[in-house]
C-alpha cells in the first residue's frame, strides 16, 4: 500500500490523476479484502464501489458537498477515504466502526444507512433546503445500489426529483445483485441495458439513416424533429424510465473504468439537473471466488466470515477424516432458527397447497432459499419492497392463499401502514415471520429487532407469538397456517436453537395459552420468547445462589395474552417477572401489567420487567450486548434478589 497511505481525507484526493485515482481505488479493495477477509462483514458489494467511492471524493469536497450511501453495507470504501482507513478492523465490533454510515461516527457520513432506499429521497430534501437557503450550499451525490432501487420508495424520490428539478446526481451502482440476484421487470431492464452496449450506437445510425432517405422522405422526417426522436428514444433509450422522470440519464458507464467515470460523474454534477449515472460494475471485484464465481459467487460472498480469506484468496476448510479424534471431538451444533423455519415451511407447503412464502430480497437471510429449491413455483421473492410484500401477501390471502411473509422484525416496520390498513383492519389470513427478533449483533441498532412486540401487539385482529425453542417454532408455525380468524406474527431470534429433537410431528398449540414449565414460590418468571430461555438460567441462579425456587412460565403468547394465568400467578407469588427481548414501552411486559390492572390483581403482587432499555444498543456479539442491557441469567437473578429484599412498590422495571 502505497498510496492510500496518503489519502487521510477527500481533499487528498484532488488533483490525482485518473492513473493515481485508480491505483488508490486498487489499494483500497486489497484492503477491504485483506481486513474483511480477516474480520468477517459485509464485503462484494464493497469491492464493486470502489472506483465509485474514489472518483466521487475526488470530485466534490465533502463533507460541504454531500455523498450518501444506499444502502451503507457498500460504503466500506468511503470509510476508508475518510479517514477511517486505520480503524477498518474495528467494524462491527463492540465499540468499533459502525456496520453502516452513522452520523454520530463522521462529519462525511450525512445520513444512516442501515435499511435501503432512502439515499434519493435525502437528496432530494437535502439539496431542496440548500435551494431555500438552509445551511451551506453544496453539491449532492446519492450513491444507490446492491439491489436498492428495487424498492418503491426510491422511485417516489425520482419522481419528487424530476418534479422539483433539484440539481442532484444519482450515481445508480448497477451490479445486478443485492444480497441474493435481484428480481423483477426493472432487474431485467438494467439487464438489457448492460448487456448492450451498441444501444447508442444503433439509435444514432437510426437517426442518421433516416433523414437520408431518398424521394423526399428524409426532409419530412428531419422535419417532424422531435416526434421522431421521441418515437427513436422511446425505441432504443436506455434511460427512458429516468427521462421519462425528468431526469437527465447517463450511462451505461464501465464503473471500473476510473477516467469514464469521473467524465460521467463530473458533468453530471455541472449539468444544474437532476441527473442518473448508471455505472455497471461487478459484485466483488478482483476477488476470484466472486467474481469468476457468477450470481451463485456473488451471493456467497455478499459478507465475508471471519477468517475465510488468507492471501486474498478463500481460506480452505480444514476437514477432520471420520473417525479421528479431531472429528469426534467436535459436536454437530444445534441447528438455526432461520433454518428450522425454512424447512418447516417446506413441510407445511407440502401439507397444504395454499401456503406460500414471500421475501423481500432476503431469501437466504429468512431461509427461504430452502423453498424456492424445494418447491420454486411456491416461492416470491419482490424485491427490497416490503411495503408491496405486506400488500401482495393481502391480495393472496383475499384470494384464499395461505401467504406467510418472511421478513425481518427491523425490516417489517417498513410495512406497519400495510400491515395495519390492508391486513388487520380486513382481518386476513397472513402470517408474519420475523427473523431477527431481538438483538441481532454485529449489524447493529439498524438491524436489532427491538420494537416489534409493541407495534403488532397495539393492533386489533392480530395475534402474536413467540417460541422458547427450535421445536415450538415449528408448531408454532402449523398453529398459525391452520388458524382462520385473521393475522398471525410471529417472532423468533438470530442463531442457533436449544439443540432439542424436531422429529416430533408439529401440532397446533391452543391460541393465548401459556404454559407453566416449572412449579415454584415466590417468584413467578414469565418468558416471551427468547427470554423463556434466560428465564429458565435465572431460575438455576436463584435457587443455587439465593434459595429460591421460582415458578417459570413460557407466555407463548403476547397477543391474546392468558391474562387467567397471570392473574393465578399473581395470587400465588409475591413477584412478577417478565423477560423479554423487546423494548420495554408496549412490550410483553407491559400487556402483562395491563392485564393486571384490568382484573384488579396489582394489588396481589409487584410486577418487574425486564427487557431492552429505552434506547438504540449499539452493535457487537449478542453476548457481549446482552450483558450490557442485563437480559442474561445471571443478572434476571440478581435483579429478581434485589427486588425480593426491596420495599414493595407498584412497579419497577429496568
Amino acid at each position: 500500500m502505497t498510496l492510500l497511505k496518503t489519502i487521510d481525507k477527500p481533499k487528498d484526493l484532488h488533483g490525482l490523476s485518473d492513473a493515481d485515482l485508480a491505483l488508490v481505488a486498487q489499494e483500497v479493495r486489497e484492503l477491504i479484502i485483506d481486513t474483511i477477509g480477516e474480520i468477517g462483514g459485509h464485503f462484494g458489494a464493497n469491492l464493486g464501489a470502489c472506483e465509485i467511492a474514489t472518483a466521487i471524493h475526488s470530485l466534490i469536497d465533502s463533507p460541504r458537498d454531500k455523498v450518501l450511501w444506499d444502502v451503507g453495507h457498500q460504503a466500506y470504501p468511503h470509510k476508508v477515504l475518510t479517514g477511517r482507513r486505520d480503524r477498518l478492523d474495528t467494524i462491527r465490533k463492540h465499540g468499533g466502526l459502525a456496520p453502516f454510515c452513522s452520523i454520530f461516527e463522521s462529519q462525511h457520513d450525512i445520513m444512516g444507512a442501515g435499511h435501503a432506499s432512502t439515499a434519493i429521497s435525502y437528496a432530494v430534501g437535502l439539496k431542496e433546503a440548500m435551494r431555500q437557503g438552509r445551511g451551506e450550499d453544496g453539491k449532492v451525490v446519492a450513491v444507490v445500489g446492491d439491489g436498492a432501487l428495487t424498492g418503491g420508495v426510491a422511485f417516489e424520490a425520482l419522481q419528487n426529483a424530476g418534479g422539483l428539478g433539484v440539481p442532484i446526481v444519482i450515481v445508480l451502482n448497477d451490479n445486478g445483485m443485492s444480497i441474493a440476484p435481484n428480481v423483477g421487470a426493472l432487474s431485467r431492464y438494467f439487464n438489457r441495458v448492460r448487456l448492450n452496449p451498441k444501444l447508442h450506437k444503433a439509435r444514432e445510425e437510426v437517426e442518421t439513416g433516416l433523414t437520408k432517405l431518398p424521394a423526399g422522405l428524409g426532409e419530412r422526417i428531419e422535419r417532424l424533429g422531435p416526434i421522431v426522436k421521441e418515437s427513436l428514444k422511446a425505441y432504443w433509450a436506455p434511460g427512458l424510465i429516468f427521462e421519462e422522470l425528468d431526469l437527465a440519464y447517463v450511462g451505461v458507464v464501465d464503473g471500473h473504468d476510473m477516467a469514464a467515470l469521473r467524465e460521467a460523474i463530473g458533468e453530471a454534477l455541472e449539468a444544474g439537473r437532476p441527473v442518473v449515472v448508471h455505472a455497471k460494475t461487478v459484485k466483488g471485484k478482483g476477488f476470484a471466488p466472486a467474481e469468476d464465481g457468477g450470481l451463485e459467487g456473488m451471493e456467497k460472498w455478499h459478507a465475508a466470515k471471519p477468517s475465510s480469506i488468507v492471501n486474498r484468496q478463500a481460506a480452505a476448510k480444514p476437514t477432520p477424516a471420520k473417525g479421528t479424534a479431531a472429528a469426534a471431538a467436535k459436536p454437530k451444533p444445534p441447528p438455526q432458527y432461520t433454518k428450522v423455519f425454512g424447512e418447516a415451511l417446506v413441510e407445511e407447503c407440502r401439507r397444504d397447497e395454499r401456503v406460500v412464502g414471500i421475501t423481500a430480497a432476503m431469501n437466504s437471510g429468512t431461509g427461504l432459499d430452502i423453498l424456492q429449491q424445494a418447491l420454486p413455483e411456491r416461492y416470491y421473492d419482490v424485491g427490497i419492497a416490503e411495503q408491496h410484500a405486506v400488500l401482495f401477501a393481502a391480495g393472496l390471502a383475499l384470494q384464499g392463499a395461505k401467504p406467510v411473509a418472511a421478513i425481518y422484525s427491523t425490516f417489517l416496520q417498513r410495512g406497519f401502514d400495510q400491515i395495519v390498513h390492508d391486513v388487520c383492519l380486513q382481518g386476513l389470513n397472513v402470517v408474519f415471520a420475523m427473523d431477527r427478533a431481538g438483538l441481532v449483533g454485529d449489524d447493529g441498532p439498524t438491524h436489532h429487532g427491538a420494537f416489534d412486540v409493541s407495534y403488532l401487539r397495539c393492533l386489533p385482529n392480530m395475534v402474536a407469538m413467540a417460541p422458547r425453542d427450535e421445536a415450538m417454532l415449528a408448531h408454532m408455525l402449523r398453529t398459525a397456517l391452520v388458524y382462520d380468524d385473521g393475522p398471525v406474527a410471529l417472532r423468533y431470534p438470530r442463531g442457533e436453537g436449544e439443540g432439542l429433537d424436531l422429529s416430533a410431528y408439529p401440532a397446533p398449540i391452543e391460541i393465548g395459552r401459556g404454559e407453566i414449565l416449572r412449579e415454584g414460590e415466590r417468584v413467578a418468571l414469565v418468558g416471551y420468547g427468547y427470554g423463556v430461555s434466560v428465564a429458565l438460567g435465572a431460575a438455576r441462579q436463584l435457587e443455587s445462589g439465593h434459595g429460591v425456587e421460582p415458578t417459570v412460565v413460557d407466555a407463548r403468547f403476547a397477543k391474546p395474552l392468558d391474562a387467567e394465568l397471570m392473574s393465578e400467578l399473581a395470587v400465588e407469588h409475591e413477584l412478577i417477572v417478565t423477560v423479554e427481548e423487546n423494548v420495554l414501552a408496549g412490550g410483553f411486559g407491559s400487556a402483562v401489567l395491563e392485564a393486571l390492572a384490568d382484573r384488579d390483581a396489582l394489588a396481589e403482587t409487584r410486577v418487574l420487567r425486564l427487557g431492552l432499555p429505552d434506547r438504540f444498543v449499539t452493535h457487537g456479539k449478542p453476548a457481549l450486548l446482552r450483558e450490557e442491557v442485563g437480559l442474561t441469567p445471571e443478572a434476571v437473578a440478581g435483579r429478581v434478589a434485589e427486588t425480593l429484599l426491596a420495599p414493595r412498590s407498584a412497579l419497577t422495571q429496568v
